[in-house]
């Protein structure tokens, strides 16, 4: 049996109850994006995208091919670790540490690492800092540090004043220093190239130094019980590279789904886990609706060609790990529910309700690959039924 799981990254479905304490009540990625642009997406409403409860901008259908709910964040958080370890069975109890500014003592051992000063120090839109201190850095060959409402240590450097793999050395010792009381959950490498005024950033060869998740996963429950555990995209570095048997690189979401539909046609016996970050990274972040409409129909117009590989045994998943409302004030994730969409060609679909926990998703998994999980969340695969046959 494969499992596929495509994580919608930031595609969130309406404020959890809460949001308030996020500053966050009222928003919803979906609704508000597809509202504003007027962008249909047919095949998704054709699963039962508009069918979950607290989906207004989408039809519902009467005869949805997919079972269809939303899930519920436990742990106190709305960035990308938090909610990808949540879906394997990782429950946090507080939030990861964020700053404003980074204490003297990392920033002088960061400058240890790098045999240089440093410039930044201070949250901001990646786009914007590299505008502002890129010059600078050319001159100096200072790393641009600067982190975000995330809990994350960015590094962005210039890929001809500072080739990728001393970045990526770079990264590692970061990620050394910010361990313990100064942990945050990802150091993330952000390589730029071009001339002043014209500098882009490097979105291939970004690349995410995460702490190791605190307990085994459904990940490491599937590899031990000898299923493929197959990564797509940014899915194993959030993991620290742990419980994979293979992991594949992709530069944008079109690669991601190229990438995973040929996974998807060799039939592995486990699970093949994906995310398409575009959603997030290039549209939330920026707020801008009308490039995260767009962004959705591409995968819309995929659809087909992501169901065909499937057999009749075979489930893929869609889900989403935060909100990133592009319509919301600032520039930071908004805390919502995650989508649920469970497709099979040979299964019913059903009503997935509200889950308690992002977790409820892994351990479905564990259950339906027979792995071993006693850890976070409950099971809903015995909703999944398969089509009764004459």
């Amino acid at each position: 049996m494969t499992i596929t799981v495509i994580v919608l990254d930031s595609v969130g479905v309406g404020a959890l109850p809460d949001a308030q304490d996020f500053g966050d009540a009222g928003a919803h990625t979906l609704d508000h994006t597809l509202k504003t642009t007027g962008v249909k997406l047919p095949s998704f409403q054709a699963l039962g995208l508009g069918n979950i409860s607290s989906v207004s901008s989408i039809p519902r259908s009467q005869t949805p091919q997919a079972s269809f709910g939303r899930m519920n964040e436990v742990s106190p958080g709305k960035d990308t670790t938090t909610g990808h370890w949540e879906f394997m069975g990782v429950q946090l109890e507080h939030a990861f540490q964020t700053f404003t500014e980074f204490p003297k003592a990392v920033m002088e051992a960061f400058d240890h690492v790098t045999g240089r000063g440093h410039l930044g120090n201070y949250p901001a839109s990646g786009t914007e800092i590299i505008k502002d201190l890129g010059e600078e850095h050319l001159k100096t060959g200072q790393p641009i540090v600067y982190t975000s409402a995330d809990s994350v240590f960015q590094i962005a450097t210039h890929v001809d004043v500072v080739p990728l793999e001393q970045l990526y050395r770079w990264c590692e010792g970061a990620r050394e220093i910010l361990q313990g009381p100064h942990a945050v959950a990802r150091v993330i490498a952000r390589p730029f190239k071009g001339a002043p005024g014209q500098f882009e950033r490097m979105g291939e060869a970004r690349k995410d130094f995460s702490l190791t998740p605190p307990q085994p996963t459904v990940l490491n429950a599937l590899r031990d019980a000898g299923k493929e555990v197959i990564g797509i995209g940014k899915i194993p570095d959030i993991y620290n590279h742990s419980g994979f048997s293979q992991e594949i690189h992709s530069d944008s979401n079109l690669d991601g789904i190229a990438k995973t539909i040929t996974a998807m046609q060799k039939r592995p016996d486990g699970l093949i886990f994906c995310n398409l970050v575009e959603f997030d990274s290039l549209y939330g972040h920026r707020r801008n609706p009308v490039g995260y409409a767009q962004a959705l129909k591409d995968v819309d117009e995929r659809l087909e060609q992501i169901l065909a590989p499937l057999s009749d045994n075979d489930l893929l998943f869609f889900v989403s790990d935060h909100g990133n409302d592009p319509t919301w004030p600032g520039t930071d994730h908004t805390r919502e529910y995650g989508m649920l969409l469970a497709y099979g060609p040979n299964y019913q679909a059903a009503d997935l309700g509200s889950r308690g926990s992002f977790a409820d998703l892994g351990a479905t998994i564990a259950e339906l690959l027979g792995a071993s999980w006693q850890g976070a969340g409950e099971s809903f695969a015995s909703l999944l039924k398969p089509v009764e046959k004459p």
